[in-house]
């Protein structure tokens, strides 16, 4: 009887959000997988056809990670999609306006 070789798998949460709409996938991954790979798994173009998985920002658990960033077990792979405005400048417009 031959032996079949079987890869460790995890399993991960992948998640984007847009204002009004959010989805979250949960994908099992062969240990050793890395955020971008994730990401490009996760099939949320289906949802969003405008995102670029190949280039959107990469977070874990709210911080920013590199491309090669190895996901864990019970990891959520975030997708950050570009600020429409700094901080700063909300903080300046809400100055303008009169407000905190």
């Amino acid at each position: 009887m031959a032996e079949h070789e079987t890869t460790a798998t995890i399993s991960i949460e992948v998640s984007y959000a847009l204002p009004d709409c959010q989805r979250t996938v949960v994908l099992d991954v062969a240990v050793g997988t890395t955020a971008r790979q994730a990401a490009l798994s996760c099939g949320l173009t289906r949802y969003f056809p405008a995102l670029d998985l190949a280039k959107v920002p990469l977070g874990i658990w709210g911080r920013s990670v590199d491309d090669d960033a190895l996901v864990a077990d019970g990891d959520r792979v975030e997708l950050y999609r570009p600020l429409r405005a700094s901080a700063r400048e909300q903080r300046r417009e809400r100055a303008k306006r009169g407000g905190f």
